[in-house]
Parts: C-alpha cells; sequence; structure tokens
C-alpha cells in the first residue's frame, strides 16, 4: 500500500498520532467530498471515533486507556467511508479507505 505523509511529527489531542499517513484512496475520498484529513483526524483526537458501533466505542475507550490499536470510522460528505487508525505504541496513525485495510 502507497502512501502519503501529511504531519511527519506527529500531532497530539487525548493522545500522540505518531507520523500521520495517508493512502492516495483517501486522499482521492476526502478531496471529491470537499473535505480535508485535519478535520477527521481532529475529531480522532479528540475522542469522537465517528460511525463506529457502540461495542467499537466501549474498545476504542479501553485502548485509549491501555495502551491499544484505536480505529475510528467516518463517512464523507459524498457517502464514502474513512478510517483512522492509531497503532498501539503511537507511532502512526493511517487515513485509509476500508478497501485497503489489509
Amino acid at each position: 500500500m502507497r502512501v502519503v505523509s501529511l504531519f511527519p511529527y506527529g500531532v497530539c489531542g487525548l493522545f500522540p498520532t505518531g507520523r500521520v499517513l495517508s493512502t492516495p484512496g483517501a486522499l482521492g475520498a476526502l478531496g471529491r467530498a470537499g473535505q480535508s484529513a485535519a478535520e477527521f483526524l481532529e475529531r480522532h483526537l479528540n475522542g469522537d471515533w465517528g460511525e463506529i458501533t457502540a461495542i467499537d466505542v466501549d474498545e476504542n475507550n479501553f485502548s485509549l486507556k491501555n495502551g491499544y490499536r484505536i480505529l475510528s470510522a467516518y463517512n464523507t460528505k459524498t457517502g464514502e467511508r474513512v478510517w483512522i487508525i492509531t497503532e498501539a505504541d503511537r507511532s502512526m496513525t493511517t487515513i485509509l479507505l476500508p478497501e485497503e485495510y489489509h
């Protein structure tokens, strides 16, 4: 998977992001919607996990406190789904489309 570095030094909110990367597919979806990665990244960093189930919200809250991977999912204005995943060690956060996840 090819990725583009958006914020090489990380951004902080409730947790550090590490290096922030995005796939070309996610950047394309954001561009088609006229939205920025920063809009969704800010939500992710502030504990707004987006359009996920209550069980996934509980899992993210547990992961936040215990140092596990955090996954948020958002729908763009055009209805395309974008995921944001912050790794457990907080070294990297990736913005991608669900179908790009391997």
